[in-house]
């Protein structure tokens, strides 16, 4: 079987459809949540990244298991990678949040990434409203690594929207 490496907008209204009914506060993060801040789809992107409260890491993968996505990358407390054979790849990263509104995410190396409460934002995209991370904080976190091509769409797109 082919695996499918492209993760469409249907795709992406599914599993916010799935995020939704089980009331889990959640963002969507990487080239997602860019074109969801910029209020259309601008690239063709393999995986929806979402974050999300952390203590619900148990149902969560409980029901996309259910749903028919399967582990492909365990690198918990991190994030973990699923697969499904029609809805694509889905990345989903845990995090601790405070009662400030701020959160914090598990690195690899037994580090911690800061998430500040301004940073939790939501966009207009495909007649909703959808949690998403800041244009700032996208653009902090396309950093630190060897960019590809779509990482450097990404960044062109969050320029627009920082000088806007």
């Amino acid at each position: 079987m082919v695996k499918k490496e492209i993760t469409n907008k249907e795709n992406l209204m599914e599993v916010l459809d799935l995020l939704d009914s089980l009331k889990i506060k959640y963002w969507i993060d990487g080239g997602w949540g860019v074109d969801i801040l910029l209020g259309k789809q601008n690239r063709e992107h393999r995986d929806i990244d979402v974050d999300f409260d952390g203590k619900f890491t148990e149902i969560l993968l409980d029901t996309l298991k259910g749903k028919g996505y399967e582990i492909t990358t365990d690198w918990s407390p991190t994030r973990i990678e699923l697969y499904h054979p029609e809805l694509g790849y889905i990345d989903i990263h845990p995090l601790i949040i405070s009662e400030d509104g701020s959160a914090k995410q598990a690195g690899l190396n037994d580090d911690w990434y800061d998430f500040k409460a301004e940073w939790f934002s939501s966009a207009w995209f495909e007649e909703r409203i959808i949690p998403c991370i800041s244009a700032e904080a996208q653009k902090l976190f396309h950093s630190g690594y060897k960019l590809r091509e779509v990482d450097k769409i990404d960044l062109k797109n969050l320029d627009c929207l920082i000088s806007e």
